[in-house]
């Protein structure tokens, strides 16, 4: 009796658990007096990005003969968008942005920072435009001569290194595999794997590896994924470590679990965690569990354990580390909560009455030993902080635009634009026999209008939230700010490109115009900025100057700083090289609220794999460090 009476009390109390939470979510939102209030804190100005003279508009992708009804879908990838300091300038103040409607890649000086030079594309061979397609932009000084590099990834052939010459504005392609295979990559980080102080890179490919998607000519049929929520026949993952001038390549098997390497890959991110140096791994997957790899690797040797969450009381399955079901689309990293620790928010479907997981904010506990244990120490609050729903989105990026020391989030969203809704459609489809999925004759249709049919919809008309955070939850004020268009979008971008000390960003859209947004907020000195660089033959010893870089070096990867406040507050950053889906930010560091003179505390590795640490004390602006 007494066991019978404890087993209902505990579920009366999950009960109400969970409907707190519930009551706490839905609570009534800021009446729109109280969002144009917090919109008054920022201000934007949006100009289209440039364009190159091209081939002419196209609108949709040949296709094999296989996927030719769902040819919509397979044409819903590819809009990228990088911030960078390609021209060595000392400002990530240039593009590297595909155009999915001409599959050009193309470089330019970001809108309104001066006609530095003309904008260009990026063009390699061989390279069959009626088989491949560019998909996104990978900045990195690749040869450490101080020159930023860009790594270009593909659908229908291995990734491109577009090699900065040190004299002009000017690249060399170089292969990244010799090889000539045909991947379909959609995810791409650079970060320092191995823990030797150089710069490593993970290719992370979605359809299968040699596949024919783009290829109307083909005779051989494709094939789709087994599952909507256990899909293992993706293409593969693979490694490549930094060797003196060439890279060592790593089969993802070689290193990683079946379900793992095989994975329909959408975003990849990577961030030191438990403090290391030796940055984690995250695996955003469509169609199947996310990943978060705890890196064990040393010098030479790439090692991984799979870290997954553990379920309480009231936690949905979906919400813990590792046991999601479905289409994780975009991952982006930040310390919310002051504590030293970095959170990070996952993007997925989220679209009301739809295939809707939600989003996820994965909080760290700070109890960062027990990844040692196989233990991903996060709780998932997405509800009680407002971010749980959007809509089919993809990219997604913490950012503080306004320089208050608190972070917004952006999310880029939308698929399909057309006419007629195909979401009960696809909503039969992934709740039907999971063996029928791999072949796309078993798939509703998805293509542009033609002779006989209109146009195919699926959350085409929707906008890119803002949210902003407000009495310790995030408000969405798009429409407060003009920043609610009906784009279909896909990769984010943030840099403070005309070093005012108040950050932009970019975002690349799916067959339409995509745009930037210049910040134009007062105040921009409430801020601290740092350039974490290491020049060419550094020598063992820290140069810090105010202002920006005026000499050639390269983003110290992984490079930790650590911002100490007057209040004990802590504001963390790490050098990043890639997170996310296919918008990349540049290198630099930026915290905001900051007023005075405070202590800043930096950890990196040095180029013969040591860890090192120093303290500054710094006053608001830019600054530029020089490590070793």
């Amino acid at each position: 009796m007494k066991t019978l009476f404890t087993n209902n009390a505990v579920r009366v109390m999950a009960i109400l658990i969970v409907i707190s939470l519930y009551a706490l979510a839905k609570m009534p939102e800021l009446s729109s007096t109280e969002k144009q209030q917090l919109a008054a804190n920022f201000s934007f100005t949006q100009v289209a990005m440039p364009l190159v003279p091209g081939p002419e508009f196209k609108m949709i992708r040949a296709v094999n003969p296989s996927l030719e009804h769902i040819s919509g879908w397979i044409s819903s990838v590819g809009a990228a968008v990088a911030l960078n300091d390609l021209d060595g300038d000392g400002l990530a103040n240039d593009l590297c942005y595909v155009e999915t409607r001409t599959n050009q890649l193309i470089v330019a000086p970001a809108p309104d920072t001066g006609a530095r030079y003309q904008a260009f594309t990026l063009s390699v061979q061989p390279y069959d435009e009626n088989t491949m397609a560019p998909m996104g932009c990978l900045p990195l000084d690749w040869n450490e001569d101080g020159y930023m590099d860009v790594l270009v990834y593909y659908w229908g052939r291995t990734p491109i290194i577009f090699e900065h010459t040190t004299t002009s504005l000017s690249y060399t392609p170089k292969e990244l595999v010799t090889s000539q295979e045909r991947w379909f990559t959609n995810a791409a980080v650079a970060t320092d794997l191995d823990g030797d102080g150089h710069v490593d890179v993970i290719i992370a490919n979605y359809f299968q590896d040699g596949a024919t998607i783009l290829d109307a000519s083909s005779n051989i049929p494709d094939f789709m994924q087994h599952s909507m929520s256990r899909a293992y026949n993706g293409g593969g993952t693979y490694f490549f470590l930094k060797k003196g001038e060439a890279w060592q390549r790593i089969n993802g098997e070689e290193v990683l679990d079946k379900n793992s390497n095989y994975s329909w890959t959408l975003a990849l991110g990577a961030a030191d965690l438990d403090g290391d140096l030796l940055p984690e791994v995250y695996f955003a997957n469509d169609f199947a569990p996310d990943r978060l790899l705890h890196n064990r690797s040393t010098p030479g040797k790439l090692s991984f354990t799979l870290l997954e969450g553990k379920r309480g009381l009231t936690t949905p399955a979906s919400k813990v580390v590792g046991k999601d079901s479905f289409k994780g689309m975009g991952v982006d990293f930040t310390d919310l909560n002051g504590d030293g620790w970095l959170d990070f928010f996952v993007s997925n479907i989220a679209a009301e009455y739809a295939l809707e997981e939600s989003h996820f904010l994965f909080m760290s506990t700070g109890q960062v030993e027990q990844m040692k244990m196989g233990v991903a120490p996060y709780l998932e609050v997405s509800e009680p902080y407002g971010v749980a729903r959007s809509n089919w989105s993809w990219g997604n990026k913490f950012a503080d635009f306004n320089n208050d020391g608190k972070p917004e989030l952006i999310q880029t969203t939308g698929f399909l634009k057309g006419e007629v809704d195909r979401w009960p459609e696809l909503q039969q489809t992934a709740i039907g026999n999971d063996e029928l999925l791999k072949y796309p004759s078993s798939w509703p249709r998805f293509k542009p209008a033609d002779e006989t049919h209109p146009s195919d919809d699926l959350s085409g008309y929707v906008d890119n939230p803002f949210y902003t955070q407000h009495n310790g939850k995030y408000v969405n004020i798009n429409t407060e700010l003009k920043l609610d268009q009906l784009q279909v979008s896909r990769g984010i971008a943030i840099a403070d490109v005309d070093g005012d000390g108040d950050l932009d960003f970019a975002l690349a859209n799916q067959w339409e115009d995509s745009h930037f947004y210049r910040n134009d907020i007062d105040g921009t000195s409430n801020f601290l900025g740092l350039h974490v660089r290491v020049p060419p033959n550094a020598e063992k010893q820290i140069v810090t100057y105010t202002g920006h870089p005026n000499k050639p070096s390269s983003p110290a990867i992984i490079a930790e700083a650590k911002v100490m406040l007057p209040n004990n507050q802590r504001l963390v950053a790490q050098v990043d090289n890639g997170n996310g889906h296919s918008g990349k930010r540049s290198h630099d560091l930026h915290f905001g609220g900051i007023n005075s003179k405070v202590k800043v505390e930096l950890k990196w590795r040095d180029r013969e794999g040591q860890v090192q640490n120093t303290t500054l004390a710094l006053t608001p602006g830019w600054h530029t460090v020089e490590l070793y």
